[in-house]
């Protein structure tokens, strides 16, 4: 029996990168899943789910759509009787130094990462309270926990994600629903791509020089994250914030390894 046997997940960005991730190990763990997300998944990946899940449902939508949100959830929740984990993996990349940026590009990184956040928890917890249990996983990141240059918008939104859980942990533990968030660092995905874009490479090289591992991580990482937090192994964790990120914030090299013969 796997982990998370007849339970029912909503997981959010699920058409690619983390979100992806996070679905198909849940369905490999017995979980049903309902994906949601502004496009379909990949026929092949959406497949591949569907052999683990075969009622797999999935939703396209917008999560700044508070409308959108409340109907997915709601079918969900008919459609499988209860919601059990939620999965608050949409996200978009987006900033600058703020004398650059725009008000409307603010508007737009804060709104998907930290509103839709929100507006996810808002129905999904209400299912849960109805239940009397429930479990959300909130994915943030580690520019929510220091700054990165140039992302002011998205640092801003992911550190409102850190601290939404915390908040949600407070409110909703004594009713039986768990909050804990994932930090990643730089993980290989469509969105990182899209991200570090030709003239950013060298930044990026300079990320994984950063980063204790040597590495980028994969969405199967933080997706196996997730599960553990989804899991009844993760029965008294709540409030916390499980950074998963190859060492990227955990302190500097400044060559003195390579000196002891470490590297």
């Amino acid at each position: 029996m796997g982990r998370l046997e007849e339970r029912v997940a909503f997981i959010t960005g699920a058409a690619s990168g983390i979100g992806a991730a996070c679905a198909q190990r849940m369905a490999d763990e017995g979980a049903r899943i309902a994906g949601f997300d502004l496009t379909r998944p990949d026929p092949a990946a959406w497949k591949q789910l569907a052999d683990a899940a075969p009622d797999a449902s999935f939703h396209v939508g917008d999560v700044r759509d508070e409308a959108v949100v409340a109907a997915a959830v709601a079918a969900a929740a008919e459609r499988f009787g209860r919601i059990d984990v939620l999965v608050n993996s949409a996200g978009t990349a987006g900033g600058g130094p703020v004398h650059m940026l725009e008000s409307d590009e603010w508007d737009r990184v804060v709104d998907v990462n930290l509103k839709g956040t929100f507006l996810c928890s808002k129905y999904a917890i209400r299912q849960m309270l109805e239940q009397g249990s429930g479990n959300v996983i909130n994915i943030a990141s580690v520019e929510g926990l220091e700054g990165f240059e140039g992302g002011s918008a998205y640092n801003a939104s992911k550190g409102g994600v850190v601290l939404l859980t915390r908040n949600q942990a407070i409110d909703y533990g004594r009713r039986g629903i768990r909050v804990n968030a994932i930090c990643p660092g730089f993980i290989e995905t469509p969105l990182l791509e899209r991200t570090f874009v030709e003239g950013l490479k060298e930044p990026l090289q300079r990320v994984v020089e950063a980063t204790q591992l040597g590495r980028m991580g994969r969405p199967e990482e933080i997706a196996a994250a997730a599960l553990f937090l989804a899991s009844d192994e993760a029965s008294y964790i709540t409030g916390q914030t499980l950074v998963v990120d190859g060492g990227f914030t955990c302190g500097h090299r400044v060559g003195i390894s390579r000196i002891l013969g470490l590297e």
